[in-house]
């Protein structure tokens, strides 16, 4: 297939609910592959991986799943690989070569926490992927990979650095078994058997460490383990996780502000809280990978969530380089998840009196604005004020790529997919699918060689 077929985006669209996966061709939206029977984790969400690969956990059947989007295209298929796990899946993350993974659980379908298995992941065994389960702690942790120190690994087979665009030919950790040129058996990834495994437990709030290579090295039957460090945080509300790859540095959002913590050896060091800047809190936290910063959207206004179309919503920013933080008020309403592109970050705001996208710039620089609001059709079924905007509601999932403008939002109950150009702050088209995106569904946008995978964090 020609260069520049392959190389167009992709579009993951996962209708969790119905059970399906589709890949769609971007912009013209035809469908390059399809997956029935899969249920997405819609909270750990997708995770992107080197090579354009893309993983993620289907809850019911209990496996995490790696995507070759560009597959279908080249003779190969869309499942590169799938290894089991321990569900419901909380968080995904891996680590920066793209080989080591870690799941977390959480409730599912239960109103109190019940599980603490954690799920190690090793993409490039020597006789293919394999995984392993231990316990840690009930709860619903977040997770992040530290890399081995100082906090930088080699691009070996397993990374690619962002750059220009390229196919997918090239081998990748879900591969590693094979013979291929360019790849070993064993897949040696720098430095990859000392990675540490951190998760973010609140109700007591910690940062509790792990090497994975002791994890990959406990017995069968799910077996207790201990942590190699335990880093005691002031809150006990975290909620949202993201880890700089180039330095190392993980953050974990908190009520008091985004705490911060970096590895010595096999224990973590805090580091000085990052503030939100005023009123609220941020409950989702994303690195930019191209922009080195890190976002999130901070909630203020009545705690009751009957009362959410009176709830504040800021844009929260911080240049990781340069120290630099604020805000940047968004409206009312319903603000959560947001996309990163490649001159925009991308937020979804639902009200009563209107949905909107909401188009960021932030250039090198100068502060963030709002470039473009964009008005989005009502959906049936959307929360209502007097209730909560999460229960039997419908909602809108959001997407984009580090090496692109366009933005993709999901209309939730309808079945279509406004895809938009962030560059002319322009709808160019709406996709229509056989499926109906209860609960918004959940998109990943892929780009081949935009660095997606330099936020190693499930989203």
């Amino acid at each position: 297939m020609p260069l520049m077929e392959t190389a167009r985006p992709r579009l993951l669209v996962a209708d969790q609910v119905a059970g399906n996966i589709r890949l769609l061709s971007l912009p013209d939206g035809s469908e390059t592959g399809r997956l029935e029977g899969r249920h997405l984790a819609e909270h750990a969400g997708f995770l992107a991986l080197p090579r354009g690969r893309v993983a993620f956990v289907d809850d019911l059947a209990g496996e995490l799943v790696v995507l070759d989007p560009y597959g279908p295209d080249s003779g190969r298929p869309l499942v590169a690989a799938a290894v089991p796990v321990a569900t419901p899946a909380e968080h995904l993350a891996a680590d920066p070569s793209g080989r080591l993974l870690a799941v977390t659980t959480g409730l599912g379908r239960n109103e109190n926490v019940w599980s603490d298995l954690l799920t190690a992941v090793d993409l490039g065994g020597a006789d293919g992927p394999r995984s392993v389960r231990v316990r840690t702690r009930t709860g619903e942790p977040g997770v992040t990979i530290l890399p081995p120190e100082p906090g930088v690994t080699t691009p070996g087979p397993g990374i690619t650095p962002p750059g220009p665009a390229v196919t997918t030919a090239t081998p990748d950790p879900a591969e590693a078994g094979s013979d291929a040129p360019g790849t070993s058996g064993t897949f040696d990834a720098s430095g990859a058997s000392d990675a540490l495994v951190v998760l973010r437990h609140r109700e007591p709030g910690t940062l509790t460490a792990y090497r994975h290579a002791g994890l990959l090295a406990s017995a069968p039957g799910c077996p207790p383990v201990t942590p190699a460090h335990e880093l005691p945080l002031p809150d006990h509300d975290g909620h949202g996780d993201a880890v700089d790859p180039l330095t190392g540095e993980l953050f974990a959002a908190a009520g008091s502000g985004v705490h911060r913590a970096r590895r010595a050896g096999a224990t973590l060091v805090a580091g000085e809280p990052l503030p939100w800047a005023g009123p609220g809190r941020g409950w989702y936290l994303r690195l930019d990978p191209v922009r080195r910063m890190l976002w999130s959207c901070v909630r203020g206004g009545p705690a009751e969530p009957g009362r959410w179309p009176e709830w504040t919503n800021d844009a929260w920013w911080h240049r990781i380089d340069a120290g630099e933080t604020g805000r940047l008020p968004l409206g009312p309403g319903l603000v959560f998840r947001l996309a990163v592109c490649a001159r925009h970050i991308a937020y979804a705001r639902i009200h009563p009196d209107g949905d909107e996208l909401i188009l960021v710039t932030a250039a090198a620089g100068e502060r963030p604005r709002i470039g473009a609001r964009l008005p989005l059709p009502a959906m049936a079924g959307a929360p209502r004020a007097g209730g909560t905007p999460w229960d039997g509601v419908q909602r809108r999932a959001v997407a984009g790529s580090p090496g692109g403008d366009l933005v993709a939002v999901t209309r939730g109950g309808h079945g279509e997919i406004h895809l938009i150009d962030a560059s002319r702050a322009a709808l160019i088209r709406t996709l229509r699918l056989p499926t109906a995106l209860d609960d918004g569904g959940h998109l990943a946008l892929v780009s081949p060689g935009d660095g997606a995978e330099l936020d190693p964090v499930g989203r």
